[in-house]
Order: C-alpha cells, then structure tokens, then sequence
C-alpha cells in the first residue's frame, strides 16, 4: 500500500512539470511574435507590408507580401535577433516584379536603403535618380557636412558608377538633433548586417553583430585597418546606436 501511495505522489509532482513545459514554450513564442511586431523595424520600415508571424518551439516561419525586395532581409535579420529565435522559415514574397538584378531601378533601391538607415543623412528629403549606374541626388541637405555625407555613401554602394549631387543646404540652422525614440536591440542589430552588407567597402565583411542595450559589439575579421575603421563608422552612424566595440581581427 505504501509503494502506491509513492507513486501516486511522485506521478502528482511530475504531472505539473511536465504540464509547464509547453505552457512556458507556448509563452516564449507569444514573446516572441509580439517583439517582431513592436519592434522598431516592423513599426517604421515594414509598416505597410502584409507579414504574418508563427513562431513555434523558437522556430519562426514568416509569410505574406512585403512591397521591397530588401524588406524581407530586413524582416528575417530582425527576427533572428530576438531572444528564444533559433531559426527564421522565410517564406516572404515581394509585390509585383522584382527588378533585375544590377538596373538602375534595382540600384535606386539600394542607395535608398543605405540612405535609410544613416541618421547622420535624410533619406526622406533626399532624391534619387540614376542612369546607366550614375546617381543625381536632390533634396535638401540640413548642412554641407550632411550633403557631402550623402555622396559618399552613394557612391560605396555596389554598382554606382558616380554620384551627382544636386542638394541645396538649408540657409537656416535647424538645431540640434534630437536624441530620438529608443530602438530595441533586435532592430539595431538587423540595421547594422544590412548597412554592412549594402556598402561597397564592407559587403565582402564576414561580421557578426550583437546589440545590447544600444551598444554593438562587432567581431569577425577584417582585410585591413581601413576596413576596420570603416565598420565602426558606419556602424556608429546606425539608427539606435548608443556606441561601438569593434573587436574584429586584422589579417
């Protein structure tokens, strides 16, 4: 009689463990979807896509029609930088016809995107027309440091040939910049991989980016100083960034 009295409280202490597990997987995945949507990359840059999130056991599958083609890169490095991600199913598909690969329509894009996630330039008042992989920009630029800015990045992009600049510089000062919202660290980190990877000088980089609390640590391996110093600048000029450790190696 004593030994099934034992089992029957040994079966009563295991039955509500055992009952946890999938309710603390099932709460790590709600966490999980309901970061991606709030986070500051969904909430700005994905905004008007259609993007379906399931995570299952950290597992996510992501589906629906985004309107760019970078907008599902964007998208997948996001969520992969949530805490409990293990891995990313994107499943994604881009509205209309993606533009073939090294025109001038798909090269707007990509200046666009780099201008994007700089703070130190204005995508929004900053034009952008190429022809024959020759960039004009016009807009107006808040200062001829900004403008200046804005040409070098268009031309780091991959497959600009020469960049025009046709800004005009603010005649009046518009102060200082203020400090902003606060941006996660899964948005940040996404951020960082793609302005890496859209840039001339670093795209060939292989850099891991971690994001904690805005603070990016860099590792991975350098082809010299330059490069080197050149990631940390980018990098530093990132939407959200507080400051940069680079630790990558120089070969």
């Amino acid at each position: 009689m004593k030994a099934i009295y034992s089992i029957t409280i040994m079966a009563a202490a295991v039955a509500p463990l055992a009952f946890s597990v999938p309710v603390q997987a099932a709460g790590m995945d709600s966490r999980i979807e309901s970061s991606a949507k709030q986070s500051y990359v969904f909430k700005t840059y994905l905004k008007g896509d259609d993007i379906k999130i399931k995570s299952k056991d950290g597992v996510v599958t992501l589906e629906g029609i985004v309107s760019e083609e970078f907008h599902k890169s964007l998208a997948q490095e996001t969520v992969a930088g949530l805490p409990g991600v293990k891995s990313v199913d994107n499943r994604l598909e881009v509205k209309g016809t993606a533009p073939t690969a090294n025109s001038d329509v798909w090269l707007r894009e990509k200046v666009k995107t780099t201008l994007l996630f700089h703070r130190s330039v204005s995508s929004a008042k900053t034009e952008v027309e190429i022809k024959d992989g020759i960039v004009t920009l016009r807009g107006e630029a808040a200062s001829q440091a900004q403008k200046d800015l804005t040409t070098e990045y268009a031309k780091d992009v991959e497959g600009v040939k020469d960049v025009k600049n046709e800004m005009t510089v603010a005649k009046t000062s518009q102060g200082k910049r203020t400090a902003g919202e606060k941006i996660d660290d899964a948005s940040i980190t996404a951020q960082v991989k793609m302005t890496l990877l859209y840039h001339r000088s670093t795209s060939a980089l292989k850099t891991k980016v971690e994001t904690k609390r805005g603070l990016v640590t860099l590792t991975g391996k350098a082809n010299s100083v330059a490069e080197f110093n050149l990631a940390t600048k980018l990098a530093n000029d990132v939407n959200g960034v507080l400051s940069v450790k680079n630790r990558m190696t120089v070969e």
